[in-house]
């Protein structure tokens, strides 16, 4: 059974960098065919997608967030990462990993809460 656990910290500062891990077990994030994607979704308002990693180690992200946004892997661990530079309350959200298939995402991890406050 595939899972995916997302960690790191819950409280970031503003204009510090939000970092968050995701662990995978039961899949190997090198395999081919699926992407590794984070989304989040901001209290009150609806998942957006911030960007993903390929099995092949190719990123794409989000217009929106690309110029903030660095998504990378340590294929050893089989985790990927985000990072999210200059963060502002408005990043408020509940980050999710996610395994994303030819039609969305059929695998997610139950969500991690980070605030930016000072």
């Amino acid at each position: 059974q595939v899972q995916l656990q997302e960690s790191g910290p819950g409280l970031v500062k503003p204009s510090q960098m939000l970092s968050l891990t995701c662990t995978v077990s039961g899949a190997s994030i090198t395999t081919s065919s699926y992407t590794w994607a984070w989304i989040r979704q901001p209290p009150g308002k609806g998942l957006e997608w911030m960007g993903a990693i390929v099995y092949d180690g190719s990123t794409y992200y989000s217009p929106s967030l690309k110029s903030r946004t660095s998504i990378s892997r340590d294929t050893a661990k089989n985790q990927f990462s985000l990072q999210l530079s200059s963060v502002t309350p408005e990043d408020t959200a509940v980050y999710y990993c996610a395994r994303g298939i030819t039609w969305g995402f059929d695998y997610w991890g139950q969500g991690t809460q980070v605030t930016v406050s000072s």
